[in-house]
């Protein structure tokens, strides 16, 4: 009788730990993106209906006001600066790949603190008509091998790629989840290519599934 006892009580202790690894502090389940779904995890937030995103003065980046999330949207992707890391998407509720520092593309880093619509503490103090110092966060060696990322030429930025707005039809549960159908959906629906040399290599290997310069979550 004794080891049953045991048994069952080593068994609420291995479930009880489960439950707080599957919901951080503070969320519940319909708040967050339980990653058990195929490979991505989530970010630690969830989109339930395609935003509204309005354009960044000056910039070819739209970011999105009624959201409490660092959400911007750049040559036909998604960006999202979360807990530290960027990630990127083809479709606004991901699935999310993230994005190492040395190729987050240039004009998404230069883009003013004051369009973070939910800054890490550490931005605090920052001026917010500049972009946030990557290099105090990053390291001497990530500002020496992008140098010059901060000098911002409005007269030669790109033009701002069209927002995808055919994704307002798929929400809740029309979202695909399958990152085959997203891009099917996508080549229907949509018919700007990235111009941005990064981005493109990006979208490529999101496509693919897989790439050197992401990760995904």
């Amino acid at each position: 009788m004794l080891k049953i006892r045991n048994f069952f009580l080593m068994l609420l202790v291995v479930l009880s730990a489960a439950a707080c690894a599957v919901y951080p502090a503070g969320t519940t389940s319909s708040s967050v993106s339980v990653g058990v779904a195929g490979p991505h995890a989530s970010i630690g937030f969830s989109v339930s209906s395609y935003p509204y995103l309005t354009p960044v003065p000056g910039y070819p980046v739209y970011y999105a006001p009624s959201l409490q999330a660092n959400f911007f949207f750049y040559d036909s992707l998604f960006w999202v600066y979360q807990d530290d890391y960027w990630y990127s998407s083809s479709w606004y509720n991901g699935p999310w790949w993230r994005v190492h520092p040395e190729v987050v593309p240039v004009i998404i880093l230069q883009v003013p603190v004051r369009y973070y619509r939910h800054p890490p503490t550490y931005f605090q103090g920052w001026r917010q008509d500049a972009p946030p110092r990557w290099g105090d966060r990053w390291g001497r060696d990530w500002e020496h091998n992008r140098s010059g990322w901060d000098r911002y030429d409005r007269r030669s930025a790109p033009a701002a790629a069209p927002l995808p707005d055919y994704q307002r039809h798929y929400s809740d549960q029309r979202y695909p989840r399958q990152v085959e159908q997203q891009f099917d959906l996508r080549e229907r629906n949509y018919r700007y290519q990235p111009h941005d040399p990064v981005v493109k290599q990006q979208y490529d290997e999101q496509k693919r599934g897989r790439g050197p310069g992401q990760q995904r979550r």
